[in-house]
């Protein structure tokens, strides 16, 4: 049932996603048509506009914007980051369940679920909790990338050294964007206590994720590659004030083990 209801919420993202992406290369008015135009790609478009000219400026008004995005859903990603706690508190339990109902067969796989679910009533922990803020955060994400593709008024102007329209031609954004991708990647790994399997496919990740954001943010718009940054930078200060005991508790790990050396 588990992977049904996971199986789901993955195809509606999918699905909100390629919603979103076939109309990539297509300006942004208040005469767009269709649910994602309307309510989340130009209301986000006209935030953009509306504080850059109050700012008087485009690049200052998509990292106000892009700030403000992140400051709405932080109650989210806190919501998310304590059901990911509260679940690795109980891996050994659920470990243990694992191996008292190993085999494979139908009565003794039905056993395990409600063992599992007993479990998961018992410390009050809600296995889907950390999807739901997913899955509402990523429309807003999309559509925030989108709005800033999609305005044409930003093509028009520039920021610091670089067009907004344009790739950044020193790299420096995108050389940015994957440093900042990385370390938002790695302090969020500091605490979880995973198997070597999924442990082996985080540090893959952790090293692809950046490298990839490099390639994109070359070829893409500056104005994406700053919003890149900007949203990642305010990733690193959210996690590490979320993640401030696991953190200093790394520290403190790494100290002694030094100090013994």
């Amino acid at each position: 049932m588990k992977k049904r209801i996971l199986l789901m919420i993955g195809l509606a993202i999918m699905v909100m996603m390629l919603a979103g992406c076939t109309e990539v290369n297509k300006p942004i008015t208040s005469e767009s048509t269709g649910f994602w135009n309307e309510y989340i790609v130009y209301p986000l478009s006209l935030l953009i506009i509306t504080i850059s000219d109050f700012l008087g400026d485009y690049g200052l008004g998509i990292i106000a914007v892009t700030i403000l995005i992140r400051l709405a859903i932080l109650p989210l990603m806190i919501k998310q980051t304590k059901s990911s706690k509260a679940m690795q508190a109980i891996q050994p339990e659920m470990k243990a369940l694992r191996e008292k109902y190993s085999s494979k067969d139908a009565a003794t796989q039905q056993k395990l679920q409600q063992e599992t679910m007993a479990l998961f009533q018992k410390y009050g922990v809600n296995p889907l909790a950390g999807c739901f803020p997913l899955l509402i955060q990523m429309p807003i994400l999309i559509g925030f990338y989108h709005a800033i593709s999609r305005t044409t008024e930003i093509s028009n102007h520039n920021f610091l050294w670089f067009d907004l329209g344009d790739p950044d031609p020193f790299y420096i954004l995108p050389i940015i964007a994957g440093i900042t991708t990385f370390i938002q990647q790695k302090i969020t790994m500091v605490g979880m206590d995973t198997n070597p399997t999924m442990a082996a496919q985080m540090t893959m990740m952790l090293y692809i994720m950046p490298i990839m954001i490099v390639v994109f943010a070359i070829n893409f718009p500056a104005a994406l590659s700053l919003y890149w940054v900007v949203g990642n930078i305010f990733m690193i200060i959210q996690t590490y004030f979320i993640k401030g005991p696991d953190l200093k508790k790394a520290a403190a790990g790494n100290a002694g083990g030094a100090k013994k050396k």
